[in-house]
């Protein structure tokens, strides 16, 4: 019996070629680093399963910070926070309305993303 680390794998060339066209083009298609830093970031924020819930319930309209603490059964403080660090990340926005504060995401590209990525994963 051959021991795995001793067998060539399959999944990488057995030489070494570069198409240098190929490689133009995909150089062309990576951003900055600055924004790849900010889009990694985004993907963090959104790597948190309570946010998500947060902003599938937003995607249906706006709600106040009591309704979203209702409908997803933990205290509006912990929501709060939540909402804090998406607003940080322009991912949701608010306005105050009397003693009321509503929250909905801050565009449309949000749950696009979100929708995006299910999609995704639903395939595999």
């Amino acid at each position: 019996m051959k021991l795995k680390s001793l067998e060539k794998s399959k999944d990488v060339c057995e030489i070494t070629s570069i198409n240098k066209e190929a490689v133009r083009k995909a150089v062309e298609k990576i951003p900055e680093d600055e924004l790849l830093f900010k889009i990694s970031e985004n993907f963090k924020v959104l790597s948190d399963a309570t946010r998500l819930k947060i902003l599938h319930a937003l995607s249906s309209g706006e709600l106040c910070v009591c309704e979203l603490a209702y409908l997803l059964g933990i205290s509006t403080s912990a929501i709060s926070h939540q909402l804090r660090v998406l607003r940080s990340y322009n991912l949701v926005k608010f306005r105050k309305q009397g003693k009321m504060v509503y929250y909905s995401l801050a565009d449309e590209h949000v749950i696009e993303i979100i929708k995006n990525i299910s999609g995704h994963v639903v395939e595999k």
